[in-house]
């Protein structure tokens, strides 16, 4: 590819010495062609590095829930996956992005592209695939559902909780989206999120924090008297691989949402974005490290992973105009927040397994509102009414859907089976059948 690229660029070069300086259409047509592919692969490989962030969630939460609970949250995170693509595919995409016209909600359709192969390879004038775009849409959309599993662990019930996946990322996703990415209201006010601080990460936050609220705390957590049980996870190896993981593939989430590789500005935006990925959740990697230290006199892991992770929500929604020195100054903040939320959301016993609240939702407001400090076009006032309207609107949406499935089929999982582990209790065998309840000795 590359090389194929440089031959067609020095071709196109000696033809406009030739003609001194005309572009010829033949040139055209191939500079064309060049920037089509391109942008293409751009989505496409930054697709497969963010379908590669649900391994990441996956061993991070597999890593901080107990031996009993492992099994289970690998479970309901590649079914949370597939879930959200085939609802983006029946609704979800053309909700979001056909026909908003800036108003509030798409159309109700099957999507489908726009085009047959064929016919996009002869045209071009659509700057990429159809199909490119749709899986990287796709894979964000499952983003946001899986930063709700990690919250509610251990106490959830499967089915419950992936129907609520089926509406998260069928309607509520796609709506909200739809008013920035798909050209909607907010879009047209001038509000201003990249990658998605606050559409993907502030959203799956609040519906989080609604469920945390509603399902309530694990058996054990919080003393009648208001004391704080740690409940340590199974494996930090797990936990540190998985935050890694998400690292990597933010580079694509946050990489590929300058949406086009065809010219060298594009080249050059993409080099500055993922230099700034890198550096903010460095800063949010510092940040923690050096907090806990002085807080509580030993550095907390947990905390160090989540604030490398508070660095990456916190740059996402603007990732291209800081310098590096600021980038890792927003991501710093973020890891800041996450040392402070953390025991803030315990005060009001809110139980959140894996920290997604406080990474998510918070840095996700934090980064959000961040983007003028950087960014001239972007104003605070709207960056404060899109936040809010969107926190609202999925909030009150998430809150009326677990309380639907509360009161028909039930949330939470009973005291026994809670006891037992959902590996055991719902699915019938065990992530570590050597070390667990089913153990036997041969």
């Amino acid at each position: 590819m590359m090389f194929n690229t440089k031959k067609i660029t020095l071709v196109g070069l000696m033809t406009g010495l030739i003609t001194g300086g005309a572009i010829l259409p033949a040139q055209a047509a191939v500079d064309s062609e060049v920037a089509f592919i391109l942008n293409s692969l751009l989505f496409l490989i930054g697709g497969f590095l963010v379908m590669w962030m649900a391994a990441g969630f996956c061993m991070l939460e597999a890593g901080l829930v107990r031996t009993k609970n492992v099994a289970t949250m690998c479970l309901k995170n590649i079914s949370l996956y597939a879930i959200a693509g085939i609802l983006y595919f029946l609704i979800g995409y053309n909700l979001m992005y056909s026909g908003v016209d800036g108003g509030f909600i798409g159309s109700l359709s099957l999507w489908s592209a726009s085009e047959t192969a064929a016919q996009e390879a002869v045209k071009l004038d659509g700057g990429y695939a159809s199909a490119s775009d749709w899986f990287f849409q796709m894979v964000f959309v499952a983003t946001a559902a899986s930063i709700v599993s990690g919250t509610l662990a251990e106490r959830i019930k499967l089915f419950p909780f992936l129907a609520f996946v089926v509406v998260l990322t069928g309607f509520i996703y796609p709506i909200q989206g739809a008013w920035t990415w798909g050209a909607g209201w907010l879009s047209a006010a001038g509000f201003s999120d990249f990658a998605g601080s606050t559409i993907v990460h502030s959203v799956g936050g609040w519906a989080a924090l609604t469920g945390a609220i509603i399902l309530g705390a694990r058996q054990g957590k919080y003393s009648p008297t208001g004391q704080v049980r740690p409940i340590p996870g199974s494996s930090l190896t797990l936990a540190t691989l998985g935050t890694f993981i998400l690292w990597l593939g933010w580079f694509g989430f946050n990489g590929a949402s300058q949406l086009a590789l065809g010219s060298a500005i594009d080249a050059v935006a993409v080099s500055q974005i993922f230099a700034n990925t890198n550096m903010a959740a460095a800063g949010g990697v510092v940040a923690a490290l050096a907090l806990t230290k002085l807080l509580y006199k030993k550095v907390d892991l947990t905390m160090v992973l989540n604030g490398a992770l508070a660095g990456l929500v916190s740059i996402t929604a603007e990732p291209l105009t800081p310098t590096i020195g600021q980038a890792i100054l927003i991501g710093a903040v973020g890891g800041a927040l996450v040392v402070f939320t953390v025991p803030l959301l315990d005060k009001f016993k809110i139980d959140d397994v894996v920290g997604a609240i406080p990474v998510h939702l918070i840095c996700g407001i934090w980064g959000t509102l961040a983007v003028p400090l950087t960014n001239d076009g972007a104003s605070f006032v709207t960056q404060v009414m899109g936040v809010a309207a969107i926190g609202a609107f999925v909030a009150a949406t998430s809150i009326v859907m677990w309380m639907l499935l509360k009161y028909t089929v039930g949330i939470r999982v009973s005291a026994e089976d809670e006891s037992r582990g959902g590996d055991l209790a719902e699915l019938g065998m065990e992530a570590y059948p050597e070390f667990g309840h089913g153990s036997q000795k041969i």
